[in-house]
């Protein structure tokens, strides 16, 4: 390998490596997140041009950190708005150390991280801004792979995340840890935003795949921070946990044609055993503590379906009780949903079609794909053909995800002819 290459594959190294770290550094100093994002940006640039001759630092990370800086500063310098932006913090450029060998003092303050994940998923932004930012700001990822990834157009994604800068900046959002009485809110803001990119890629709500492989890296990738950070508490470990043994499953739920396979059908040798071993020992590590809430829960209904040797063999009557507390953490209909499939196979589809019942008339699951697919189900299980039939051609009409389309034709196909 070339030194220049070698440079390069560094650069691209410390670019999925320290990117959030520079930028949450970098932040906290100018205060500004165009400049902060600007000025990272130029400092990766700069170290594309300069490592291949001058060699790569002993600790990227630093130099990388020491050039945002030094950058953002004379970009506030040359607006003549640092005096006023920035009053508290009493620094100059000579404050700041350039000397790459010599590191920084800003590797010390890991809850810089903590901070930048605080300010993109502000409770005041939207749910799709929180994402936006989030991917853009701490996964590093470019304008062009955030709109890729839920299918909108560059210009349209590039004006999302302004959009919400500028909200952050009119609104006065500070970009600081939040205070102990808001501190929940808060995180539950961050969770919930993770949640949101894994589901993304765990099951795209359009396009042609039935996974995102690089949405789900990126959200493990923030839940593995968010634990880093937060080690002590009972949601971040039981998401990463969630993530991780929902993620075993990832090989298994595609055959080689693409094609969907229930997790009824899943051939098991092939789930992840290593993740599902680190998500049940971060599980028990939650269910220890006292601030276990509805991530705890969602994982260790994820557990029973991975410690199960087999579907037939799955503790429905477990899911049912772990639903029924989930539900008192998050009475949505979504999860009177999934409650409802649960009773279907631990007291029959019958029973299950009851506790559906109720939630066919609740407009928030009038376009959910899910509600009309698992009603078919059950009816498909009862003997019941042409509705269970008329059940998934409803759901086909409400997915825009190619590949589930076809899961709920194959399962049409797959009915015997009614006489």
């Amino acid at each position: 390998m070339t030194a220049e290459s070698s440079a390069v594959a560094a650069v691209e190294d410390a670019y999925r490596q320290e990117w959030a770290k520079v930028v949450a550094t970098t932040l906290r100093v100018v205060r500004d997140l165009q400049i902060a994002e600007d000025c990272v940006q130029e400092a990766f640039t700069t170290a594309l041009l300069k490592w291949p001759e001058e060699g790569v630092p002993d600790r990227p990370g630093a130099w990388l950190t020491t050039v945002a800086v030094r950058n953002a500063l004379q970009v506030h310098r040359r607006n003549a708005t640092l005096a006023r932006k920035l009053p508290h913090l009493h620094l100059d450029a000579q404050d700041v150390p350039v000397d790459p060998a010599a590191g920084t003092a800003f590797d010390q303050l890991p809850d810089d991280r903590l901070r930048l994940m605080f300010t993109c998923c502000h409770p005041a932004l939207s749910p799709e801004a929180r994402v936006a930012l989030t991917l853009r700001l701490v996964c590093g990822l470019t304008s062009g792979e955030v709109a890729k990834a839920f299918l909108v157009t560059q210009p349209t994604m590039q004006a999302r995340i302004t959009r919400a800068k500028k909200k952050i900046a009119d609104a006065g959002i500070a970009y600081r840890t939040p205070e102990p009485h808001e501190f929940d809110e808060r995180l539950s803001s961050v969770l919930d935003t993770v949640h949101l990119v894994f589901n993304e890629g765990h099951l795209p709500a359009s396009g042609d795949r039935l996974t995102r492989v690089d949405l789900l890296d990126a959200a493990l990738q923030l839940a593995r921070m968010l634990h880093e950070l937060l080690p002590r508490s009972a949601e971040t470990t039981s998401l990463l946990a969630l993530l991780l043994l929902t993620e075993a499953r990832r090989d298994a739920r595609t055959d080689a044609e693409g094609s969907a396979i229930d997790m009824e059908r899943q051939d098991r040798s092939l789930w992840d055993q290593a993740r599902i071993g680190e998500g049940l020992q971060l599980l028990a590590s939650a269910a220890a503590q006292r601030d276990c809430g509805r991530y705890t829960v969602m994982a260790s209904l994820a557990a029973v379906h991975d410690t199960s040797p087999s579907w037939a063999a799955t503790d429905w009557p477990q899911m049912v009780g772990l639903y029924d507390v989930l539900q008192q953490h998050w009475p949505t209909p979504v999860v009177a949903l999934a409650r409802a499939v649960a009773v279907s196979f631990a007291s029959g589809p019958d029973t299950g079609l009851a506790a559906l019942e109720p939630l066919l008339a609740d407009p928030a699951l009038a376009t959910y794909t899910y509600l009309p697919a698992a009603r078919a189900d059950m009816l498909r299980r009862l003997g019941r053909f042409e509705e269970a039939a008329a059940g998934y051609r409803e759901a086909m009409l409400l997915t825009a995800n190619d590949v589930e389309a076809r899961f709920f034709q194959e399962r049409i196909d797959g009915l015997p002819p009614v006489h």
